[in-house]
C-alpha cells in the first residue's frame, strides 16, 4: 500500500495569497486544496479529511474564528490561522477558537510553509511513552490522553504541552521552555501564546472530571503540574 501525501487545506479568500501559498507547499511535498469562504471549506473539510488547515481570519460570511471553532466540534486537526490582525489580543482569539498556530500578514511563504511541517511534526511524534500524572494518563504513540478514563480532545500543540508539564510533574517549566520544546522553532509570537493553551487545557481537563491534577502558574517563572490525588 503507497502512503498517500499529506494533505493542506488552505481557505484564505485573496486568491493571489491562496496560490502563492499553494504553490509553495505543493513544492514541499504536499497535496493542497483551496477553498475560499467559510462554509466551502468545512465542507471540503469534512469531505477529504486533511491532515493541516491554513485558516485565514478575516473570511466573508463565516469567520475563521467561527471555522476554527466548527472544525474543533469534531476534530483535532492542525490550524495555523493566518492574520492581519495588528494587536497581540486579535491574534490569541485566533488560539482561544483551538488554532495551533498563527502567523502574521503579511508573512514569507517559506515561513509559513516551515510552520507547517513544524506542526506536522509535532502531530507525527515517533515516541511510544506512557506516563500517568494523578489523574491524567498519556500514550504518547497513540496521541491519547485521559482523565480519569474520560478522554482529552486535544490540538496537537495542547497535546504536547500537557505531555511535557506531565513528564517532569512538580517541576516549574518556563515558558521559553515549553515554546522551545512544544513549538520548536523560533516563533513570532509572544509567551501569552503559552498562556492561552494553558487556559484551554485547564478547560479540558475540569470539562472532563478533572478534579485533583492541576496546571499551577508560577508567578514570574512558568508553569508545573501537580496533583492531591
Amino acid at each position: 500500500m503507497v502512503n498517500r501525501r499529506s494533505r493542506v487545506l488552505i481557505v484564505e479568500d485573496d486568491v493571489k495569497t491562496s496560490e502563492t501559498v499553494a504553490l509553495y507547499l505543493r513544492h514541499a511535498g504536499y497535496d493542497v486544496a483551496q477553498s475560499f469562504e467559510g462554509e466551502a471549506a468545512l465542507e471540503k473539510a469534512q469531505a477529504w479529511e486533511p491532515d493541516l488547515v491554513v485558516l485565514d481570519l478575516m473570511l466573508p460570511k463565516v469567520s475563521g474564528l467561527d471555522v476554527c471553532a466548527r472544525l474543533r466540534s469534531g476534530s483535532d486537526v492542525p490550524i495555523i490561522m493566518l492574520t492581519a490582525k495588528t494587536t497581540e489580543t486579535d491574534r490569541l482569539r485566533g488560539l482561544e477558537s483551538g488554532a495551533d498556530d498563527y502567523v502574521s500578514k503579511p508573512f514569507s511563504p517559506r515561513e509559513l510553509v516551515a510552520r507547517v511541517k513544524a506542526v506536522m511534526r509535532r502531530r507525527t511524534s515517533a515516541t511510544n511513552e506512557r506516563i500517568t500524572c494523578g489523574e491524567i494518563a498519556i500514550d504518547a504513540g497513540a496521541r491519547d490522553a485521559r482523565v480519569n478514563g474520560s478522554q482529552l480532545s486535544l490540538t496537537p500543540t495542547e497535546f504536547g504541552l500537557l505531555f511535557a508539564l506531565c513528564r517532569q510533574p512538580m517541576v516549574v517549566r518556563t515558558r521559553d521552555e515549553l515554546i522551545a520544546e512544544v513549538i520548536g522553532f523560533d516563533y513570532e509570537g509572544t509567551e501569552r501564546t503559552i498562556d492561552v493553551h494553558v487556559r484551554n487545557l485547564r478547560r479540558k481537563i475540569g470539562d472532563a472530571g478533572g478534579r485533583h491534577t492541576y496546571i499551577r502558574a508560577v508567578f514570574g517563572a512558568g508553569y508545573k503540574i501537580e496533583s492531591d490525588a
